[in-house]
């Protein structure tokens, strides 16, 4: 069976790598993608199972969340976005430009198997 690919936005080294690796553990195939402006058409391209995104990445990461959502080929990924605890107005504006979770730094980690689950969850 081929293993899900998972694309993972995001700038800063930890948490980055960190859940890169969990998610390799998880068994999901990865690709990093480190401009929010390209997004989208990674997407396209790669057609992954789902996104990770670090809010606080250089450039509109919530723009870039609310073209995937507004894209038909796109739309119906499921993103959890992810950011420190204080980043509540990024965390308010991921949830508006339609991120099916937001998380913090410190929980993804820890709790990643039960987003993904959440986040996957056929409605």
């Amino acid at each position: 069976m081929t293993q899900p690919l998972a694309l993972v936005l995001y700038e800063k080294l930890l948490p980055g790598t960190q859940l890169v690796n969990r998610l390799q553990d998880l068994n999901y195939r990865v690709q990093v993608v480190s401009d929010p402006a390209t997004l989208v058409e990674t997407a396209q391209q790669a057609g992954p199972m789902l996104v990770l995104a670090d809010l606080e990445s250089t450039g509109n990461v919530c723009a870039a969340i609310a073209l995937l959502k507004k894209t038909s080929a796109t739309s119906h990924l499921p993103v959890i976005a992810f950011s420190s605890d204080g980043a509540t107005a990024l965390q308010n504006e991921a949830k508006d430009a339609g991120a099916t979770l937001i998380v913090s730094e410190g929980a993804i980690l820890t709790h990643l198997p039960q987003f993904l689950e959440q986040a996957l969850l056929v409605e």
